[in-house]
């Protein structure tokens, strides 16, 4: 019986190159043998029709005759058939520019069979993570912080082996010691292998004779360890600092990871940061606002700056003081204070002290 390729790819007689390329990825995708829902006849029909009808020769033969001529089928002649001898160059080019990386993502073998990756640090500690509070005045300082954590440290009995003081640490029979095996996976593209954790040994690549009666084999043990950090000047809120080396022992003579310290900074009383930048509210009196004066203002370290009021200053008026801001982190320098004046109209008033504004007020001031 006479098949017609372009009913077996859904498109129409008049279909170009492109929408026949296009069909055909999309069904060969559909029906792959190595998927869950894969079906290799359809597989194998769908490429017999591509083959045909993605030939400008044999399509012409094709549409003519409604066959093509020539030793193409399996039997020597007649049908153009399915010869085995897929254009996988299509095929990948079919999916974007991941090729055939993304055929196999697509089918759940992964890629590790072409070479594989370097293998993960399976023994690496873990990394830890905690917070910790300090005050806006200490950041204008480099400072150090000694904390206590309760984390893996190595066990001192077996020295982070894993195994009892005079016996052995042997490879691992069934990874030889690499901690990975290899898993053989035949497809239509032809055998692979990929590279899966050693399920003997975990990924370790040894195992001991004897596991440590301290540490049951791991090489690591819970322990209250104090830790010293030094917290850079400038540092801002939420930021995050590494330190290298402290966080969780990894097993049986793993790296340790590392500690990630977040910093909150306790909000003041009197100033709002701003980046590096310090703001802070001043009330002054009605009569300095009109004629101007020189007021102290403190700073966040402590410390008072004379800071000078022109006369005739409105309320809400903000003026700067430079350099007494928050210093720059790893940088040089500090950011700069802003004093928000806001004056204070008095509530009460003595009899002479409103004879006084009533004369203002008629001299029209």
């Amino acid at each position: 019986m006479q098949k017609d390729y372009y009913k077996i790819l859904g498109v129409p007689r008049s279909s170009n190159q492109d929408e026949i390329k296009k069909a055909y990825y999309k069904l060969a995708h559909q029906y792959h043998p190595d998927k869950k829902d894969g079906n290799e006849e359809k597989f194998k029909e769908v490429n017999e029709a591509y083959q045909v009808l993605s030939d400008k020769d044999k399509r012409a033969q094709y549409d003519r005759f409604g066959t093509v001529f020539g030793s193409g089928g399996p039997n020597g002649g007649g049908n153009a058939g399915f010869n085995g001898n897929v254009n996988w160059e299509d095929v990948m080019g079919g999916f974007g520019a991941g090729g055939i990386e993304d055929i196999f993502e697509m089918f759940g073998g992964g890629f590790g069979g072409f070479g594989g990756g370097k293998p993960q640090d399976i023994k690496r500690g873990h990394d830890l993570e905690l917070e910790l509070e300090v005050t806006l005045e200490s950041i204008l300082s480099e400072q150090e912080k000694d904390i206590s954590i309760t984390k893996n440290v190595k066990c001192e009995r077996c020295e982070g082996k894993g195994a009892e003081p005079g016996t052995n640490v042997k490879e691992c029979f069934t990874c030889r010691g690499t901690g990975h095996v290899q898993q053989f996976r035949k497809t239509v593209f032809g055998t692979f292998t990929q590279s899966s954790v050693c399920p003997e040994c975990n990924g370790e690549g040894t195992k001991p004779d004897v596991p440590c009666n301290v540490c049951h084999g791991e090489g690591r043990i819970k322990k209250e360890e104090k830790i010293r950090i030094k917290i850079p000047e400038g540092v801002d809120n939420n930021q995050i600092i590494k330190v290298k080396g402290k966080g969780d022992a990894g097993k049986r003579g793993g790296s340790y990871g590392d500690l990630y310290v977040r910093i909150f900074i306790k909000p003041h009383s009197v100033f709002q940061r701003k980046g590096d930048n310090l703001y802070l509210k001043e009330t002054i009196t009605f009569s300095q606002a009109v004629l101007g004066d020189k007021i102290d203002i403190r700073t966040l370290d402590g410390k008072e700056v004379t800071m000078k009021i022109p006369s005739g200053i409105e309320s809400g008026k903000v003026m700067k003081i430079s350099g007494k801001g928050v210093p720059h982190f790893n940088g040089f320098g500090r950011g700069d204070l802003f004093v928000q004046l806001v004056i204070n109209v008095p509530q009460k008033l003595s009899k002479k002290q409103k004879d006084i504004l009533e004369q203002l007020k008629e001299n029209g001031l």
